[in-house]
């Protein structure tokens, strides 16, 4: 039995045409697939009988099992996902004042070790295929009771960001796969202005990004120079910041519309959160049109690291926006069911130990 959810349009119409069914079918089982949510065969209306028979005989619908769900006080709704090889990832929903967006992982653990990461202490086990990449916002939609799939005017789930566990652009092909089903307007239909991929700083993908999805981008920034990034995120080593800069210019250059780069900077008690270091991050990004994200460190056992005082963290803002740049300050969101990347899985694991 083989999985639909994550097949693109071309081999969703191989296995059609294996069927012996015709290729008119294809846009059919699409949208009863993602316009519709539809994992029951036989509820496929538009679909004749013998083609529902064959279908269940061959093949089914998937979705990641949620291994816990946890409702924060704040509104946000996390996932603890399953897949079938007992593997798991977190999503989380993230609300807005009446939206909000779907944080959605790509790998199962990390192998990057950014040092202030909780996801960076469980190692790295393998990529996700694109049907389970697609299969989180999914389980995000049964979950919210978003089908069919509704206006931009009107849908809760209205974003999508690629920052959960994993480097989305270690697992490059099956990103850019599930990127096109999410944003297929026969389907889920997700904008592409809607969706942000972060990457830590893979700096040879950053461009090719822009060309084959299209999508924004966030950079995890996280240090000024290289001699504090280099200490926290070790990727820089192989990427130093000048080339994570030229990367990001060449990804503006493609981007077929003006896109802003939003530049996620987590802040580190004693560590980045200076004005020289604001200052430092001014002359970093000149050449290139991006905000800024400004994070407050959520701690968690095992971390050396403290967060920010409230105080730092504002006059840390007010250097960039004083340079006119945009420069909020990230609300936590959902401390009371551990939301911050990798705390769920963590916990989940130690309680069933």
């Amino acid at each position: 039995m083989k999985d639909l959810i994550g097949l693109s349009r071309e081999e969703l119409q191989d296995e059609l045409a294996a069927l012996g069914e015709k290729p008119f079918r294809v846009k059919q089982l699409w949208g009863w697939l993602y316009n519709k949510g539809e994992r029951d065969f036989s509820k496929m209306s538009s679909l004749s009988k013998d083609m529902q028979k064959k279908l269940a005989e061959h093949y089914f619908v998937g979705r990641p099992v949620i291994e816990t769900e946890r409702n924060s006080a704040d509104k946000t709704r996390k996932w603890l996902l399953k897949f079938d090889d007992g593997k798991q990832v977190e999503a989380v929903y993230i609300p807005e004042e009446d939206r909000g967006a779907v944080c959605i992982s790509t790998q199962v653990g990390c192998a990057m070790g950014c040092k202030f990461c909780h996801t960076g202490t469980q190692k790295l086990q393998r990529n996700l295929t694109a049907g389970e990449i697609v299969g989180q916002f999914m389980v995000a939609r049964d979950s919210y009771g978003e089908w069919p799939t509704p206006t931009n005017e009107t849908r809760f789930l209205s974003n999508i960001v690629v920052m959960g566990m994993g480097e989305p652009l270690q697992n490059y092909d099956n990103l850019i796969k599930a990127l096109k089903i999410l944003t297929d307007g026969d389907g889920l239909a997700i904008s592409k202005r809607r969706i942000t991929v972060s990457t830590s700083g893979i700096a040879d993908k950053i461009p090719s990004l822009a060309t084959d999805a299209g999508v924004k981008l966030a950079i995890s920034l996280h240090a000024p120079n290289d001699e504090i990034r280099n200490q926290i995120m070790p990727i820089n080593k192989k990427y130093p910041l000048a080339t994570l800069i030229q990367a990001c210019k060449e990804y503006q250059a493609r981007i077929p519309h003006r896109q802003y780069i939003t530049m996620e900077y987590v802040m580190i008690k004693g560590v980045n959160d200076s004005v020289e270091n604001a200052k430092e991050l001014i002359q970093l990004v000149k050449g290139l049109e991006v905000k800024f994200n400004l994070i407050p460190f959520n701690p968690w056992d095992g971390c050396a690291f403290e967060p920010s005082s409230n105080n730092a963290i504002h006059r840390f803002s007010k250097v960039l926006e004083d340079a006119y740049f945009a420069a909020p300050i990230r609300a936590s969101r959902g401390q009371d069911i551990m939301a911050a990347c990798g705390q769920l899985k963590s916990a989940y694991l130690k309680e069933k130990k």
